[in-house]
């Protein structure tokens, strides 16, 4: 088994190594280290989960900190996963103090196992729009 440590906060975050990870996703592909250090400083939490002093996790909250959040960039690095980071990562999201009066929570994934494991269900709107620009 092996040992992972959850940080919040921008500070102790590796971007470098963030923004390696996350350039190889389908939803940010290329990303520069200035967009997600820029997208990080303005969510209202930044979850990391290290291994031995190295980052291996990531994921961000889009957030009023009163209604509703969004749950953001969730990703693991390919070496580590099927180890339960992520749904480490998400139960301290999901339990961190700053997010207790929230309760609407949101998020797009097609990793419907992961986020059942912490409580999240399926939700069709018929009557939503989505907008790209």
């Amino acid at each position: 088994m092996i040992n992972i440590e959850i940080r919040n906060g921008v500070e102790n975050m590796d971007f470098e190594r963030v923004t390696e990870m996350l350039s190889k996703t389908i939803w940010s592909p290329g990303i520069k280290i200035d967009d997600v250090k820029t997208g990080a400083e303005h969510s209202a939490l930044v979850v990391g989960a290290f291994c031995d002093g190295i980052q291996v996790g990531y994921a961000r909250v889009i957030s009023d900190i009163i209604k509703f959040a969004y749950i953001s960039d969730v990703y693991v690095d390919e070496n580590y996963r099927h180890k339960g980071i992520a749904t480490k990562i998400m139960r301290h999201i999901l339990s961190h103090e700053s997010m207790k009066r929230i309760f609407r929570w949101y998020l797009r994934s097609a990793a419907d196992e992961l986020y059942k494991k912490v409580g999240f269900k399926r939700v069709y709107e018929s009557k939503r729009v989505e907008l790209y620009g």
